[in-house]
């Protein structure tokens, strides 16, 4: 049996991340989601990994409250250092039963701290705050804290919404400031663009002579975005293309190693295990690796510990044999494997793209004839990657009877620079996830579920695309 790809625990599934590299392992609490009725409470669970390949459980690390206490749910937060070395730990307390004066559920700042190497949590409830006045009481949430060397203080984040204004405009980075970790007061908003329901997961680093903000939104679209500054003050820039990944990568937090930056998120699942069954909340964990172009801008692909995992190539076996030009001026024309592909690979296609296509991209767990399948779908005249599915959702019993007015995974579309000449389109397929990297810029990642199995190929539409390489490799034999 092959080694996941993707982490997952056996008893549930990975809420938002709180990643913290220490002595260079990865130490990736996250929201432990137990699916069952009556719902639990949740904890923070931890995995680590030193390679981002093998990933070590060790289960429970922040317990939730009981029934009677603030943090039934121990949500997301952050960890910081102090100067004596002791970990504290910052996360949302919220119970369903604890109701503000907004009647909404209590979201409250919480505070534990590990003199152990957070190998054990001491939680201090009487430290305890919600959110000041002005703010709803039911979006306090989410505390990221870093320490600001230049002002001498300790700064945390906060998931907030205005208590007044539009109801879907009123989020807002809400901040308080400490001298020593343990009291807090609060201060002018960290950043407050009235644009957005609210900005979860707040994170903040600094990158060479970049600050970066990262947060998570569902208004506009679900999905993790980030922006740029000279200064943790600002003033904010929206970079061209500014989220992580689709619909699919939530809560996506970083930390870094050795001069690298890596993203945590999970891809979410679906009801019922099914292709049309509506995203649900937490799935399985996924990293991407972030690179920082000459404008400060980001850019997003597999880490090469991951790439590199997949040793033992699969012989394509194509007809023809590349490279080979797809010559369709006003037509379609795919060529697929010969073998069905293994429930885990990785795939490497480069392709040459020619002025004027409309598509070209990858075929995944394809029919022999190239028509049911799975499609990453490059639009060059559109400037985007979309992931793709045939046969769309039947809506009734007569041929045109399909979802035709929905030409892709809604969501499901990257923007990138698909300009005439040599592209790379990458994939990493393990089971029912899938995740497509072109260029090592753009991410894209999904759940495929209907379709188990099938062939791979490589397509072009109204177009000329030649196909100079397609390598498939697996881990195991």
């Amino acid at each position: 049996m092959n080694h996941p790809v993707f982490f997952q625990p056996a008893d549930g599934w990975v809420g938002d991340l709180i990643p913290f590299q220490k002595d260079g392992e990865f130490w990736l609490f996250y929201l432990h989601e137990v699916r069952s009725d009556p719902k639990p409470g949740t904890s923070w669970n931890l995995v680590t990994t030193k390679d981002l390949i093998q990933f070590q459980d060790h289960g429970v690390s922040l317990a939730h409250g009981t029934a009677d206490d603030l943090d039934f749910n121990a949500y997301t937060g952050s960890i910081a250092v102090d100067e004596t070395g002791i970990h504290h730990l910052f996360y949302t307390g919220q119970n369903p039963a604890n109701l503000g004066a907004d009647g909404a559920p209590l979201q409250l700042v919480m505070h534990a701290t590990s003199s152990d190497g957070m190998k054990t949590w001491t939680k201090y409830p009487e430290l305890t705050f919600g959110a000041p006045e002005g703010y709803e009481t039911g979006d306090w949430r989410d505390p990221f804290v870093f320490r600001d060397e230049e002002a001498g203080q300790w700064r945390m984040l906060l998931a907030a919404r205005h208590a007044e204004g539009p109801e879907r405009r009123r989020g807002v980075i809400a901040q308080c400031v400490s001298s020593d970790l343990m009291k807090w007061e609060h201060t002018d908003p960290f950043w407050d663009p009235r644009r957005y329901i609210t900005h979860e997961c707040p994170d903040v680093f600094v990158w060479g002579d970049w600050w970066y903000m990262v947060y998570s939104e569902f208004s506009e679209s679900f999905t993790t975005r980030y922006r740029m500054a000279k200064s943790p003050d600002g003033p904010w820039t929206v970079p061209r293309l500014d989220s992580i990944d689709g619909r699919a990568f939530y809560a996506s937090k970083s930390a870094e190693r050795d001069g690298r930056r890596f993203f945590f998120g999970w891809i979410a699942s679906k009801e019922n295990a099914r292709d049309d069954g509506p995203w649900q909340w937490a799935g399985t964990m996924s990293v991407l690796e972030a690179c920082q172009n000459a404008d400060g801008t980001l850019a997003f692909s597999f880490p090469d510990e991951l790439v590199e995992s997949f040793w033992n190539e699969i012989p394509a076996f194509l007809d023809p044999e590349l490279p080979t030009t797809l010559t369709v001026p006003d037509g379609y024309q795919a060529i697929l494997t010969r073998d069905s592909m293994p429930r885990q690979f990785y795939a490497r296609t480069v392709l040459q793209i020619g002025a004027g296509t409309t598509e070209c991209g990858l075929l995944l767990r394809s029919s022999a004839d190239g028509d049911r399948s799975y499609i990453i779908r490059l639009e060059p005249k559109r400037g985007r990657m979309v992931f793709d599915r045939w046969p769309r959702t039947i809506t009734g019993d007569a041929q045109w009877h399909v979802s035709g007015d929905v030409p892709f995974d809604i969501e499901l579309e990257r923007p990138c620079d698909l300009s005439a000449g040599e592209h790379t389109l990458e994939v990493v397929v393990d089971g029912d996830l899938c995740v497509a990297v072109l260029d090592r810029r753009v991410a894209l990642s999904t759940r495929i579920y209907d379709l188990a199995d099938g062939l791979l190929g490589v397509f072009a539409g109204e177009g000329t695309v030649t196909v100079t390489e397609l390598e498939i490799h697996q881990r195991t034999p």
